[in-house]
């Protein structure tokens, strides 16, 4: 074979797939799990399979790390330290912004290149079109990689902060399961009054697609920091509105905790003045000491710090509204 060897460290499920769209490229993979019972199937397939994580990291110069956090990240790696001098490594280990920066330092401490990166794919969807992954760190890397990289999906590189691709990743699973709950309540609705989750899931799809439209919408409003221009439904009459979806829960007997938060946020906006606004509102409740992004300098990575403490003290005193005033 003359790819580039590749060494996996972790055969979970996405780890398994990302070592089989290595061999199906035909790639020299040496694969490594602290169960070695889960390389067995790989080692069918073709894969070299080791006893220990260094010597799986001798085996290939670019050595892609697919662990359940960072602390397993951390203990797998820091025994072999310099032994990383001159490879590449590529961690697509989910974590934190901040992880994903001091792992990055800590490797190129030891002489190594780094990469970090977000699958927005499950193990299934590996190696297909409909994969993409989010990297970040050093340029060099990615460019050098980019063909092994292709194979497990469409490849991403957002820039060298190494934390760019985990916020990135957290930021589009955050979106995914604020989706899914939403899904999950209302599957449990309808199912509460004797319909089947499958009659109502071609609607609630259907709907889903059609508000998908307004994801750049927000964007554009939050960066501008505009929320009541081209307001369709405003805040006043969606937050009036929300009681009856934590209240017809409680009336057909199921939890309203997937879906109450976001009526609390309502409501509070609400009662600071803001009722005439849209939804793209809220966000001004979650930032807390955050770094904001200047309209103007969108696109070019320019920012500006708030003072935390500006954003404690809420220009009003609101009450906490129950679920009932959601």
């Amino acid at each position: 074979m003359s790819e580039t060897p590749v060494t996996v460290l972790g055969l979970g499920d996405m780890g398994t797939a990302l070592a089989r769209a290595l061999l199906r490229a035909g790639h020299r993979t040496t694969v490594w799990n602290r169960t070695a019972a889960k390389a067995e199937p790989l080692a069918a397939e073709g894969a070299l399979t080791v006893a220990a994580a260094g010597a799986a990291v001798a085996a290939s110069p670019l050595v892609v790390v697919c662990l359940l956090d960072y602390d397993s990240a951390r203990q797998v790696l820091t025994p072999l330290g310099d032994a990383l001098s001159g490879k590449t490594v590529v961690n697509l280990t989910n974590g934190t912004p901040r992880q994903a920066r001091e792992l990055a330092a800590w490797v190129a401490g030891h002489g190594a290149q780094y990469l970090d990166g977000g699958i927005m794919a499950v193990p299934p969807m590996i190696g297909t079109p409909a994969a993409f992954l989010l990297y970040s760190g050093s340029p060099a890397a990615f460019a050098d990689h980019r063909a092994v990289l292709d194979l497990f999906g469409e490849s991403h590189h957002l820039g060298e902060d190494p934390g760019r691709a985990p916020l990135y990743d957290i930021a589009l699973l955050s979106a995914m399961y604020g989706m899914f709950s939403g899904v999950l309540h209302a599957y449990a609705l309808v199912r509460s009054d004797g319909v089947a989750a499958a009659d109502v899931a071609p609607w609630v799809g259907r709907w889903l697609t059609a508000m998908s439209g307004a994801v750049d919408g927000y964007a554009r409003q939050i960066d501008s920091g505009d929320h009541a221009t081209g307001v369709v439904s405003n805040l006043a009459m969606q937050s009036a509105a929300y009681r009856n979806f934590t209240g017809s829960a409680r009336d057909q007997g199921i939890s309203p905790e997937l879906i109450a938060p976001i009526g609390h946020l309502m409501a509070r906006r609400v009662a600071a003045g803001h009722g005439h606004e849209g939804l793209s509102g809220l966000v001004e409740l979650l930032n807390s000491g955050a770094v904001r992004v200047r309209p103007e300098a969108k696109g070019r990575g320019a920012v500006s710090m708030c003072g935390s403490a500006a954003w404690a003290r809420p220009a009003t005193t609101v009450p906490q509204p129950t679920d009932d005033a959601s």
